[in-house]
C-alpha cells in the first residue's frame, strides 16, 4: 500500500512538472521543487523516464506544505454580501443597461396590450373570426411591412439613427390614441356592413374571411399597426440600438438575462387588461363598455410610449456621449462609414448567398410559421369558448400575466442553459417546446371524443380542455422565445464583421419576419379554401408543423457549427 501511495505521489509530481497541475491534498498543497539540488526539507523531483537508476520518489511528506501554509495560500472566503456585490455590474455598464431594460419593459408592456386588443377586436367583430387572421397577415400585414421597409430605408438615408427612432415610434402612438378616441366611437358609419352584405350574397362562402377584413377595415388597420409595433419597435429599432450601445462581452453576459425586467411587463400589462375588463361591469347603462376599455388601454399605451421616448432621449444625451459607456472613436467611425443601402431584392439576394444568414433567417421564418399554425387554431377554439369580447379580453389578460411569470422562470434557467449546454442546445429548446405542446393540442382537437371522458373527470369539457392546453402551449412557446430564442438570435450576430451584421440584420428583418408571419397564414388560407374550414384542416396543419420543425432543427445544427467556428476565429 505504501508503494502504491508513493507511485501516486510520483505521478502527481510528474503531472505538475509537465503541465503545472497542482491539486490540493487533504493535508496540504502539492509542490514540486524547482531546484535540482537537495534542500533541508525538500528533494528534487526526477521524472521516472529521465533516469531509471535513480527512479526514487521523494516521500509524500516532503511534497506537501503544512496545513497553515496551504490555508494562507488560498484566497479568503467572501461573505454573502461581498458575493452579491461582485455580481452587480460596474457603474458604466449599469448606466446603459438599466435604461435599456426599461425601454424593453415599456415596449413589451405596449405590445402585450396591443396584441391582446387586436385579437379581441378582429376575432369577435361582426362577420369575423379566427379564420380572418391568416388573410390579414398575408394581404394586409405583409404589404404594410414591405412598404415600411422602403420608407425606413429612405429615412435612414436622410436622417441620423436617433431621428429615425423618433420618426418611427411617435406616429404609432398618435394612431393608437386616435383609434380609441376618434375612430372606434364612429365605426358605425365607418364600417360598410350593408355594402359587404350585398357582395357576400353573390360570392361563395369561402370569401367570408376576406370580406370580413373589408367589413371591419379599421380593426384590420389596428391589427397591422399592433403587429408592426412588435416587429418595428421591438425587433428592429430596439435591438439595433442595443447592439450599437453594448459591447460583445456585455452582450454575452447580459442578453440572456436582458429580458428579465422586460418580461415583468407581461405580468403588469396582463393584470392591467384584467383590471380594465373588471371596470366594465360597473359602468352605467348607455355607456359602451368596450369603447371605454379601449380608452383606458390606449391611454396606457400612449403613456408607456412617452416613457419609452423619454428614456431614449436620455440615453442619447447622457449615455451615447459618455466615453465610459460608449467608445467615442468607434461611434465617430460608424457615422463616417457609408451606410448600407439594401432594398427588398438586394436583401433577398444577400440572404440566399450567405449560409450563416440563411440559417439565421430560417430560424426566424420557422418560428413565425410554426407559432402561427398552432396559434390561429387555438384562437378559433378560444372564440368558441368565450364569444363575448369582455370575457375574451379578461382571459387574454390572465394569459399574458401567466406568460410573463413563466418567462421570468425561463429567463433564470436560460443563463444556466447557455453556460452548461451552449448555444446549440439553447437554440433547440424553442422548437422542442413548440413541437411537443403543439402536437398535444392537435391531438386534443382531432380526437375530442376520445378525450371527452377525461375532460368530464376533470370537471370540464373537451372544448375548454383544448383551450387550456392551447394556452399552455402558447405560454411555454412564447416564454421559450423570449428567454432563449431571442437571445440566441441576437448573439448569433456577435461574431460577424460589421458589414455582415448590418446587411444580415437588414435581410432578416426585411425578408424573414414578414415571410414567417405570412407563410403560415398562406398555408392556412390554401387549406381553408381546399377543405372548407380551419377545423377540417387540422390534420394537414399537424403534418406541416412536423415538416417545419425538421427544417428548423436542421438550420439550428448548421448554424451552431458556424457560430462556434466564428466565435473561435474571433477569440483567436
Amino acid at each position: 500500500m505504501g508503494k502504491f501511495t508513493a507511485a501516486i505521489v510520483c505521478l502527481l509530481g510528474a503531472l505538475q512538472a509537465s503541465s503545472g497541475f497542482s491539486p490540493a491534498g487533504r493535508t496540504g498543497t502539492l509542490v514540486v521543487p524547482t531546484s535540482t539540488t537537495s534542500a533541508s526539507n525538500t528533494k528534487a523531483f526526477r521524472s521516472p523516464f529521465a533516469n531509471t537508476a535513480n527512479n526514487k520518489c521523494s516521500s509524500s511528506s516532503s511534497l506537501y506544505m503544512s496545513e497553515g501554509d496551504a490555508a494562507a495560500a488560498q484566497p479568503p472566503k467572501q461573505s454573502f454580501m461581498e458575493k452579491m456585490k461582485s455580481k452587480i455590474p460596474p457603474a458604466n455598464e449599469r448606466k446603459k443597461l438599466i435604461p435599456l431594460a426599461s425601454m424593453f419593459f415599456f415596449i413589451l408592456f405596449n405590445y402585450t396590450i396591443l396584441r391582446d386588443t387586436k385579437d379581441v377586436l378582429m376575432v369577435t367583430a361582426k362577420g369575423s373570426g379566427a379564420e380572418v387572421i391568416p388573410f390579414i397577415k398575408t394581404y394586409v400585414n405583409l404589404p404594410a411591412a414591405i412598404g415600411f421597409t422602403a420608407l425606413y430605408s429612405k429615412l435612414c438615408d436622410k436622417m441620423e439613427q436617433k431621428d429615425v427612432f423618433y420618426a418611427c415610434t411617435i406616429p404609432f402612438l398618435f394612431f393608437f390614441a386616435a383609434f380609441a378616441f376618434v375612430i372606434f366611437p364612429n365605426v358605425g358609419w365607418l364600417h360598410p356592413h350593408a355594402f359587404v352584405d350585398k357582395i357576400a350574397m353573390a360570392l361563395p362562402e369561402g370569401f367570408g374571411a376576406p370580406l370580413a377584413i373589408v367589413r371591419n377595415w379599421s380593426y384590420a388597420v389596428f391589427y397591422v399597426m399592433a403587429e408592426m409595433w412588435g416587429s418595428v419597435v421591438a425587433s428592429l429599432l430596439f435591438w439595433s440600438f442595443a447592439n450599437e450601445v453594448t459591447t460583445v462581452d456585455e452582450a454575452k453576459k447580459y442578453y440572456p438575462l436582458f429580458g428579465l425586467g422586460a418580461n415583468v411587463a407581461l405580468i403588469f400589462s396582463g393584470q392591467y387588461v384584467r383590471f380594465v375588463s373588471a371596470l366594465r361591469a360597473n359602468l352605467p347603462p348607455g355607456v359602451d363598455p368596450w369603447g371605454m376599455s379601449l380608452k383606458y388601454l390606449m391611454g396606457a399605451v400612449v403613456a408607456s410610449g412617452g416613457c419609452l421616448v423619454s428614456i431614449f432621449s436620455y440615453m442619447q444625451r447622457k449615455v451615447m456621449t459618455d466615453p465610459a459607456c460608449v467608445d467615442q472613436e468607434k461611434q465617430a467611425a460608424r457615422k463616417k462609414k457609408k451606410k448600407v443601402k439594401m432594398g427588398l431584392k438586394e436583401s433577398a439576394k444577400f440572404l440566399v448567398s450567405s449560409p450563416y444568414i440563411r440559417d439565421l433567417a430560417t430560424l426566424v421564418i420557422s418560428y413565425g410559421m410554426c407559432i402561427n399554425l398552432v396559434e390561429v387554431s387555438w384562437k378559433s377554439k378560444l372564440k368558441a369558448a368565450y364569444p363575448d369580447p369582455n370575457a375574451y379580453s379578461a382571459f387574454m389578460g390572465n394569459f399574458s400575466s401567466a406568460t410573463g411569470s413563466v418567462t421570468l422562470i425561463m429567463m433564470l434557467l436560460g443563463r444556466k442553459i447557455f453556460q452548461k449546454f451552449g448555444w446549440g442546445f439553447a437554440a433547440k429548446v424553442t422548437p422542442m417546446m413548440i413541437g411537443v405542446t403543439g402536437m398535444i393540442f392537435y391531438a386534443l382537437t382531432l380526437f375530442a371524443p376520445f378525450f371527452a371522458p377525461i375532460a368530464a373527470s376533470l370537471g370540464t369539457t373537451p372544448l375548454m380542455l383544448a383551450v387550456l392546453v392551447g394556452a399552455a402551449q402558447n405560454i411555454l412557446s412564447k416564454s421559450a422565445k423570449y428567454s432563449l430564442f431571442d437571445p440566441c438570435k441576437e448573439m448569433a450576430y456577435i461574431p460577424l464583421d460589421q458589414d455582415s451584421k448590418t446587411k444580415g440584420k437588414a435581410a432578416v428583418d426585411v425578408v424573414g419576419n414578414p415571410l414567417g408571419k405570412s407563410g403560415g397564414a398562406l398555408i392556412q388560407q390554401f387549406l381553408i379554401f381546399g377543405v372548407g374550414s380551419l377545423a377540417a384542416a387540422t390534420p394537414w396543419l399537424a403534418g406541416i408543423l412536423a415538416v417545419l420543425l425538421a427544417l428548423w432543427f436542421k438550420a439550428v445544427n448548421s448554424l451552431s457549427v458556424q457560430f462556434d467556428e466564428a466565435m473561435a476565429a474571433e477569440e483567436s
